[in-house]
């Protein structure tokens, strides 16, 4: 529970949190997502957005809220939250502050995107409750929807053998073909993985940062970020920047030349970094994003329908012709699991405004 001194209470007893030790220790030990952290937020206050931390006075629930300016207007988003994840009514008086804040900075709409997958038997309870508020939903969401997770509660040995026949091979050739791999410990370096990024995109048509969005996250998850190098001959031919906090292992941002991708670089790194998270104590590992097609092919299936279904088909079809859709073998190679959010809740204020925003991302 945060001090008197780390804190400054809101309207209704709301907490505000202005020291990044509480909050962490009350986000990650309420099992909250990276995007929740206090460096997700400022790392967002560096490119546009501005951070609120606010939680419940009992410390059992709380939300970092994103606000940027749109117009003469604002969006206020929550990432992966309000946490903790379970789903289930929330602490009124902390829906009524975030509301009351979004408001307060002439949100046209306030999006929250809970980090509850649509498997989980408290779903329904959620959408009742927060339809019940005045939200709506809204199915494209800005953050992944649909991913392949890891548990990582098995031995290394464990983890290993859970690996396809084909992934496992693909480490063991990295390592034949002398590909080696070091952790990068200067913020200049972070430059390589951007540089790998732009390699990617020559092959695949992916969206990226600029060099000083990575560098800005690597320098503000201090330990909880590790930044991967793949070196052959000398060379840097493979990256990644990946997070281990709290509960959750996340695998953020990878790219390859095509030198790495022959030699299977990426492979190696993502062993290297499963392996960083365990030890960090992170239970699950995230792949970070598979096309939400297969998200949806993969629930239809386990409601027994049928591969040959007109619904599965256009699925296939739509899966197929998204950008990410040719990494789900590498991601789901790992002996993971699909997994879908429940969609974006939006509050709507401005109606016009809300309107807008969505037609210019495709939403509407």
């Amino acid at each position: 529970m945060a001090t008197a001194e780390e804190t400054r209470k809101a309207p209704s007893s709301i907490i505000r949190h202005t020291d990044r030790e509480a909050w962490d220790q009350l986000a990650a030990g309420l099992g909250a997502q990276p995007f929740q952290a206090w460096a997700w937020g400022e790392l967002k206050g560096q490119f546009g957005w501005q951070p609120h931390r606010l939680s419940a006075p009992d410390g059992k629930s709380g939300a970092q809220v994103l606000i940027r300016p749109f117009r003469g207007l604002s969006v206020a988003y929550v990432p992966r939250g309000p946490f903790p994840s379970a789903a289930g009514p929330m602490d009124p008086a902390l829906l009524e502050q975030i509301v009351r804040l979004a408001r307060s900075r002439r949100a046209a709409f306030l999006r929250f995107e809970p980090d509850v997958l649509h498997a989980d038997a408290k779903a329904a309870d959620l959408d009742s409750f927060l339809k019940q508020q005045g939200f709506r939903t809204a199915e494209r969401t800005l953050g992944q929807r649909s991913s392949i997770r890891l548990d990582l509660a098995p031995s290394e040995d464990e983890l290993f053998g859970s690996f396809s026949k084909g992934h496992r091979a693909d480490v063991k050739r990295a390592e034949r073909s002398g590909v080696t791999v070091r952790v990068g410990t200067a913020e200049s370096e972070v430059d390589g993985l951007h540089r790998m990024l732009i390699a990617t995109t020559e092959r695949k048509a992916f969206e990226y940062h600029t060099a000083a969005y990575y560098r800005a996250l690597w320098r503000f998850f201090g330990d909880a970020a590790r930044l991967y190098l793949a070196e052959l001959n000398g060379e840097v031919v493979a990256a990644s920047l990946v997070l281990a906090w709290g509960d959750n292992g996340l695998y953020l941002f990878a790219g390859s030349t095509r030198a790495g991708l022959d030699n299977r670089a990426g492979h190696l790194l993502q062993w290297h970094a499963i392996r960083w998270a365990k030890e960090r104590g992170a239970k699950t590992w995230d792949l970070w994003g598979i096309a939400d097609a297969r998200g949806r092919i993969e629930m239809a299936r386990r409601q027994g329908v049928a591969a040959d279904s007109p619904e599965l088909m256009m699925l296939e079809d739509e899966a197929s012709r998204d950008p990410k859709s040719g990494l789900e073998r590498f991601k789901k190679g790992w002996g993971g699991y699909v997994v879908r959010s429940v969609p974006a809740y939006d509050r709507v204020f401005i109606t016009p405004a809300y309107w807008l925003w969505t037609r210019r991302r495709g939403e509407a």
